[in-house]
């Protein structure tokens, strides 16, 4: 038999700890590692932050495993904010499908993705094999960084798993589709980077003039969609013109 949980063992001051960031901010830290528990948790954080309106808090920022809460110190302090998010009750952790599914069109191999058959012989399979992979797998964003509209996507299948290139490119090309370690991710734009390039989109994934600026937001969900070249040049000519609309799966 199972025991059930008392209330108290899903409060948030039981499941995390406070780490102060400057005289503005503190994180909210749910444990370790890329985890799809601990995401779901920090999402639930969020969510009851925001429903709470607690005074001065300015906004919150997730992570992989933790929540940035930024704070105006001239309306409160950090000590009464964690005491009070301290007695949240987050409920039980429930990893539930994303309510919405952006379906990426990525030409895979050739120019568009260098490293495809790099990665097919580390990894023992063939060049098809690691674009079904990556096509099969609902990836969802955990965390955007690192630049504007950069998504980390998560989690690879296992045995994509590799690390990232011994010596990084100069120049990455915008719309590059890349997998480091357990993640994958879309460059939004031309940057130097250090992931295996695998194929390319012509979606945009920042735009200043947009609003939101950028296509994903955490908790959202992703899904590669293999395409030919024409359709791929055609789609780019699409967003050109600013006549494309991304995709989307119907979500929970």
């Amino acid at each position: 038999m199972v025991a059930t949980p008392s209330p108290d063992q899903n409060r948030l001051g039981r499941l995390a700890r406070f780490l102060g960031v400057g005289d503005t901010a503190f994180a909210i830290e749910f444990g370790t590692g890329i985890d799809p528990v601990l995401n779901a948790r920090v999402h639930r954080a969020a969510a009851l932050i925001r429903e709470a309106t607690f005074p001065g808090v300015v906004e919150t920022v997730p992570s992989f495993r933790s929540l940035l809460v930024h704070y105006d110190p001239l309306a409160t302090g950090a000590a009464a904010l964690q005491e009070a998010m301290a007695g949240l009750d987050l409920g039980e952790a429930v990893v539930s499908a994303p309510e919405r599914v952006w379906v990426i069109p990525t030409l895979y191999g050739g120019e568009a993705g260098p490293d495809l058959d790099e990665v097919a012989r580390a990894t023992g399979l063939s060049p098809a094999e690691v674009v079904a992979r990556h096509a099969d797998t609902l990836f969802r964003v955990y965390v955007q960084g690192f630049l504007p509209g950069f998504a980390y996507l998560g989690v690879l299948p296992p045995e994509l798993e590799l690390p990232r290139l011994t010596t990084p490119r100069v120049r990455v090309p915008a719309g590059s589709v890349a997998i480091a370690q357990r993640m994958s991710g879309v460059y939004p734009v031309e940057s130097p980077g250090g992931w295996r390039l695998i194929g390319n989109t012509p979606l945009r994934f920042f735009d200043h003039a947009m609003t939101p600026p950028t296509l994903f937001a955490p908790g959202d969900g992703v899904r590669f969609r293999p395409v030919e070249a024409g359709e791929h040049a055609a789609i780019r000519a699409a967003v050109a013109r600013g006549d494309y609309a991304p995709e989307q799966e119907a979500g929970r």
